[in-house]
């Protein structure tokens, strides 16, 4: 991706060029990753544009059978379909069957994505260098080289099967660890068979479920929905560490049970930022303004105090003069939580990068809520598990 493609694709997300998920995809992995991001804004990105940007969560252009099944040594398997079952961005998954009978799935990474993701990244890199060194504050606000990184992180993570197999065994340990003190009955690990999987091959349970995203728009419970709420909130502040791509194309729902997928990426946050999150939104949830602003300024790596505080808390309180009550197709989490970072960093907090993680993670849910009820008024709906989030805490 040089910087004209990358301008192209900014203009296709925000711009008047309808957004055409092959073209992204043509644009490579990065490409894809940020539309992927963007695919849920239907807060500011109009319906037309997300419903395409959708698509790649599921609708990556497959290769052939015979160029990704080359290296899969066969005898262990009794059958494997030649058509896959679905073409992530960075692999394709087969259905299959081992030997002993087991109904099976084997992802499989698609070659040489990793270099050209690279040179992607660090072509955008020098151009966002560019723009930061004529608009420094950029850097502060928005801090898009962080972004970018984060997204670089993940995304090489990704690429390695053998960081999706331990980002399981991480969440599958905490679940264990965690489900006598806290109601984790909802979420289900697939069964990984690791003698059978390498970097570029994982072999794992086949979930007749659904994805998320297949069933969002039409078939999903929104009380399904908030139990997918009350698990990832259970890792996000009570635990810190937590499924770091929790997009709907990551998730799957089969006889009322989550599965995460996809778990290549996990976020760790600190345990002042997890408990000062949570502190945040149990302040929120009862629309208590000024003890927000306390929360938010507790948390922050560098806070503020005195005149400058003063001055943020009455800004706070404008910000959210539009919250109370509001459903979230009238206002946006996502878009209240950043622009309530933004806030905080101009009036001098500093907060540390384990934040986009989490903003990430609201964005993910926030716009799961816009497609399954946009009538929901979430923060009223989470207030039911605040104090559950709590349990196992220090």
């Amino acid at each position: 991706m040089n910087f004209f493609s990358f301008l192209k694709l900014i203009w296709m997300i925000y711009g008047n060029k309808k957004a055409d998920a092959e073209k992204i995809q043509e644009m490579g992995l990065l490409a894809v990753k940020i539309g992927q991001v963007h695919a849920l804004r239907i807060d500011f990105l109009n319906e037309e544009t997300c419903i395409e940007l959708s698509k790649l969560y599921r609708a990556n252009v497959p290769i052939k059978a015979e160029q990704v099944l080359k290296n899969i040594d066969r005898t262990k398997f009794s059958w494997i379909d030649e058509t896959p079952l679905a073409s992530a961005s960075v692999g394709q998954v087969y259905r299959a069957r081992l030997l002993t009978g087991e109904e099976v799935v084997v992802k499989v990474i698609k070659s040489n994505f990793r270099e050209i993701f690279e040179k992607d990244v660090s072509s955008v890199r020098r151009f966002f260098k560019f723009v930061i060194f004529f608009y420094p504050k950029l850097a502060r606000v928005f801090d898009p080289i962080g972004i970018l990184e984060h997204i670089e992180e993940y995304t090489l993570r990704e690429l390695n099967l053998l960081n999706e197999i331990e980002g399981h065994e991480i969440l599958r340990e905490i679940y264990e660890k965690n489900r006598g003190v806290y109601d984790l009955s909802s979420l289900k690990f697939p069964k990984i068979h690791r003698e059978l999987s390498s970097e570029d091959v994982m072999v794992s349970e086949y979930i007749p479920g659904k994805t998320f995203d297949e069933i969002l728009d039409n078939e999903m419970e929104y009380s399904d929905l908030l139990l997918l709420f009350k698990i990832h909130g259970f890792y996000m502040f009570n635990v810190g560490t937590f499924h770091g791509d929790i997009h709907p194309g990551n998730l799957m729902l089969h006889d009322g049970k989550i599965y995460f997928v996809d778990t290549g990426a996990i976020g760790y946050v600190s345990k002042k930022l997890s408990s000062g999150l949570l502190n945040f939104f149990d302040a929120l949830s009862v629309y208590d303004y000024d003890l927000c602003a306390v929360r938010l300024n507790e948390m922050a790596e560098s806070g503020i105090s005195g005149k400058k505080f003063e001055k943020f808390k009455a800004k706070f309180n404008v910000l959210y003069s539009d919250f109370e009550g509001r459903s979230v197709k009238e206002v946006s989490l996502t878009r209240k939580m950043m622009e309530t970072i933004k806030l905080g960093v101009n009036s001098g907090m500093g907060f540390e990068k384990g934040m986009f993680s989490i903003i990430k993670s609201l964005m993910f849910l926030d716009g799961m809520v816009l497609r399954c009820n946009p009538d929901a008024v979430l923060l009223e709906d989470m207030r039911q598990f605040l104090g559950e989030f709590r349990k196992g805490r220090d």
